[in-house]
């Protein structure tokens, strides 16, 4: 879309959804006969919820995996037939509302099991649900002991709500490498036999891309939907789906010797052309990624060339050095790109010492929105 048609507008994003369905797309050809869901939590990583999810839908993908109550209530509206699990589990009190939206919790403590199974019992609804089990990552799940306590009351039918999904979640498939991948595999593996006939999932982006063995019947990739790395190392084959773009403010000569920014972290070591564009960390371009006399900042190509952010970035500002820009290529309201044409959002995680789920899921919503089919 042409930027003329949004004038008003300081900063422009830009999602490519037929770029994340053909990343889903990929993602379920390297699934193969495992079911490929959608994690759209975090308002899709920062891209949309509703828009994201419709584009997924029409795709064709059924289950999708959200983060809160709010999240899965948006999705619901809009999406009246799919499976939405909740990741962050059960509230207390909430039985009857996650219930009445047709979601299932994710359960992963006794507390959350209890009440669910309660409300089953009092109700008489079928009340589906997930469980999640700890294998190595102490964080949301039944250990493993626990796990071992509830299967044979699922097996004796003792248990009145129906559990559809056994999964849990691998804590450094980010690094295929790393041992605790291979312990948490045969953990899975061993514990899920205890629950014979319930569909079981463990992997993430990550876990998809680096262990076809370990599939199982589900994943959910979450990251590489939306373009980002999964793995630490190698290509990454996913389509990046965000473009961001930031308008120009104003242009300022400045001085050899001079400093930009606050905190004059940063001497310029010639007379510069400093663009100002109209986005800061209040955005989600974040303070880490500028620059001081010691570190480079984060790249925005600016007609076409590389240019490096000067100083310090302010909350609504900050300063792109377009010395080498030749002077009749840049003006006042041009739009530079911060994120697209070959920057992505690990580049700049890279530059703010962080990672890319943050770069997209920290984006403002001062931005002006622009879906692409």
């Amino acid at each position: 879309m042409s930027d003329s048609l949004s004038p008003e507008a300081t900063g422009l994003l830009t999602v490519n959804l037929a770029a994340l369905v053909a990343n889903w797309q990929s993602l379920a050809k390297r699934a193969g006969s495992a079911q490929c869901a959608a994690v759209v939590k975090a308002d899709a990583y920062g891209i949309g919820l509703e828009q994201a999810a419709q584009a997924l839908a029409k795709a064709g993908c059924d289950t999708f995996f959200v983060a809160t109550f709010d999240e899965a209530l948006r999705l619901r509206t809009i999406l009246p037939t799919v499976t939405i699990y909740l990741l962050n589990g059960l509230n207390p009190g909430t039985a009857e509302v996650v219930c009445g939206i047709d979601v299932r919790p994710v359960l992963g403590s006794m507390a959350e099991f209890d009440e669910w199974e309660a409300h089953a019992d009092e109700t008489g609804e079928e009340a589906p649900a997930a469980l999640h089990i700890d294998t190595g990552m102490n964080r949301h799940g039944f250990s493993l002991a626990e796990a071992e306590s509830i299967a044979p009351r699922l097996v004796s039918d003792e248990i009145t709500f129906t559990p559809t999904l056994v999964m849990s979640h691998l804590a450094c498939a980010d690094d295929p490498e790393h041992a605790l991948n291979r312990q948490q595999i045969d953990a899975f593996s061993a514990i899920i036999k205890k629950f014979p006939g319930i569909p079981a999932s463990l992997c993430n982006s990550a876990g998809l891309l680096a262990f076809p063995d370990a599939h199982f019947d589900l994943v959910r990739p979450g990251i590489s939907l939306y373009g980002g790395r999964a793995l630490n190392t190698g290509e990454n084959p996913m389509q990046p789906v965000v473009k961001l773009q930031a308008r120009v403010v104003t242009l300022r000569e400045a001085k050899a010797g001079t400093t930009v920014g606050y905190g004059a972290r940063l001497k310029l070591m010639r007379d510069s052309r400093l663009a100002i564009i109209s986005a800061g960390y209040a955005d989600g371009i974040f303070r880490a990624a500028g620059s001081s006399d010691n570190k480079k900042g984060a790249e925005a190509i600016v007609a076409g060339v590389r240019c490096n952010i000067a100083g310090r970035i302010s909350m609504d500002l900050a300063a792109i050095d377009v010395t080498d820009v030749p002077v009749d290529k840049v003006k006042r309201g041009d739009l530079v790109t911060l994120l697209g044409d070959g920057i992505s959002a690990d580049d700049l995680a890279g530059h703010a010492r962080t990672i890319g789920y943050e770069v997209l899921t920290s984006l403002g919503r001062r931005w002006k929105r622009i879906y692409t089919e």
